[in-house]
């Protein structure tokens, strides 16, 4: 039995000569898990996902990144989960259904130190298995983080609560409700042609999955 937690950050549209993703637009309905979950969702941190991000390089690298246990304060250790997996999914050919999955596991030596193994990569046949905490590579120059970050999420609660109460636009640019929390962060970065695999329109999402 597998429970699922999922986000999308919607459409990423338009490889540039299949070189450089151009551009990041919404389409609905968009599913996300926010920064301030249901009790449930607080009780299982490691399946609770933040934010989904998604940009390119100029030199046609991909970067996605998903954030998940949020609101941890600074200097806490990060949260990983051997029962839990986690996956990101890419739809080349807008049918809403994923065209190929990336995965990604912890675990713990006898040591008791944590790692990570990444499946999918789409440039690597063998997984990507290192420490976490540090920047691992693929023979092919794919490269793979996880480990703690400061939340990159930027919101001014304040301000929406005062835009609420007021019907004023009140929101502070300086404001920054997550500034000093940290979240749990999985970073990769590939080839954004191998990625694309021959098309110019992707959608992206990732989910989480605990064995239950």
């Amino acid at each position: 039995m597998l429970t699922t937690n999922h986000v999308s950050i919607g459409t990423i549209v338009r490889l540039a000569g299949m070189t450089a993703l151009a551009v990041i637009v919404a389409q609905a309905p968009v599913e996300a898990a926010d920064h301030n979950d249901s009790p449930a969702a607080k009780d299982d941190p490691a399946a609770d996902l933040a934010d989904l991000y998604a940009w390119h390089t100029e030199g046609g690298r991909l970067v996605l990144a998903a954030t998940f246990s949020g609101l941890s304060e600074a200097g806490m250790p990060a949260t990983y989960d051997d029962g839990m997996l986690y996956g990101f999914h890419i739809d080349r050919d807008a049918d809403d259904a994923s065209d190929h999955d990336i995965w990604i596991r912890f675990g713990q030596n006898s040591a008791g130190d944590w790692g990570v193994q990444v499946t999918g990569m789409p440039q690597s046949t063998d997984p990507v298995v290192g420490a976490v905490d540090e920047v691992l590579s693929s023979e092919a120059g794919e490269m793979v983080f996880a480990g703690p970050r400061e939340d990159p999420f930027f919101f001014d609660l304040e301000g929406f609560k005062t835009t609420l109460d007021s019907g004023t636009v009140s929101f502070d640019s300086s404001r920054d409700s997550f500034a000093g929390t940290n979240v749990t962060a999985i970073v990769l970065e590939m080839d954004a042609a191998a990625a694309a695999d021959g098309s110019d329109n992707l959608s992206i999402w990732v989910t989480t999955r605990r064995k239950g």
